[in-house]
């Protein structure tokens, strides 16, 4: 175990400002100008929060409308639904270990027994709340089907992303164990740095379940209305007519999208997000794939328990460093 420092105070402050400056640009774009879904919005911003700039720079070339009327058409291709897959996973489940690894700070887990505590935590976040409560309506299923469907995509994205995650941790962590406790700077900086690792990590895994119709890509509320449902065009709301060129989609004006029916009615859906259609895949190459998945998360936990500390816990065996008190540290 060790307490070298791998950034300066002031370095991780004037990230942290970077991050709220981030923050705060997104909401105000997502929420007044680009017609994202509300739960994409707000993943977005959560996942901002973790990834400050660099989230910024994802944000403004795969999902930001860059002029009124043309966001299907600039998040139709397939690698920038594979984005809004990797950012919808990383709302949930970072979110998830995050929280946990907060709350575990206080009780002193041995780090082996901590990343573990998180990994169930996220799985368990990302799947009951950002994938089967807040896509039921998208798939027009009921909560107990979406969660069926939802199950084996989500933990193919779990696995990816806690395999980056717990490698990063753990590794910033043991370099310096201040970035342990919950109440310093150092441990926000350490999940900050483990979520992007953790976005690059699970996306190719990402890109493949939005090719093969397993997950949800970017979506619109232009073509899927503001609950997640496809958006009836008779049902558009009458103050919205005299602008029905921008507000409608057709299937002239997006060809790369596909046309989906939903309750009688026909509407444009991106690709990616029809989730109602049968995913064309073997079950030998979902089985592959989940391997794959479960060999990224042992190859993560083999290298953090080979240049990291696993047996390490909060508050152990660390010495103040000149200048800087401990926060919340332990006797």
């Amino acid at each position: 175990m060790h307490d070298t420092p791998w950034a300066p105070a002031w370095a991780l402050w004037i990230w942290f400002g970077l991050t709220l400056l981030s923050v705060a640009y997104v909401a105000w774009d997502l929420f007044t100008r680009t017609p994202e879904m509300k739960v994409m919005k707000w993943g977005w911003v959560l996942v901002l929060l973790y990834t400050g700039p660099v989230g910024l720079l994802i944000y403004w070339f795969s999902c930001r409308e860059p002029s009124p009327g043309t966001h299907e058409q600039f998040i139709a291709p397939l690698w920038k639904q594979a984005v809004g897959s990797t950012i919808h996973c990383a709302a949930g489940d970072a979110t998830g270990i995050i929280v946990a690894a907060v709350i575990t700070s206080f009780f002193s887990l041995r780090m082996g027994v901590d990343i573990w505590v998180e990994y169930v935590a996220g799985f368990a976040f990302g799947l009951l709340i950002f994938q089967a409560l807040f896509m039921k309506d998208m798939m027009g299923v009921s909560y107990g089907e979406a969660l069926r469907t939802s199950l084996l995509p989500e933990w193919m994205s779990m696995n990816a992303m806690m395999a980056g995650m717990l490698l990063t941790m753990v590794i910033l962590m043991t370099s310096d164990m201040r970035a342990m406790e919950a109440t310093s700077p150092w441990f926000w900086a350490s999940m900050s740095a483990a979520t992007l690792v953790g976005v690059v990590v699970a996306y190719p895994v990402n890109y493949w379940l939005v090719k093969n119709k397993l997950k949800h890509g970017m979506g619109t509320e232009r073509a899927l209305g503001h609950g997640g449902s496809p958006l009836q065009e008779e049902a558009a709301p009458a103050h919205m007519d005299h602008n029905k060129d921008t507000m409608r989609i057709s299937s002239n004006s997006l060809p790369t999208a596909s046309t989906a029916t939903h309750s009688g009615h026909n509407s444009t859906v991106l690709p990616g997000m029809n989730l109602n259609e049968e995913a064309q895949v073997s079950g030998w190459r979902k089985a592959f794939v989940t391997l794959l998945t479960v060999l990224m998360l042992a190859a993560g936990y083999y290298l953090a328990a080979r240049y990291g500390d696993l047996s390490m816990r909060p508050g152990e065996a660390m010495d103040e460093m000149p200048g800087m008190p401990m926060p919340g540290h332990r006797m």
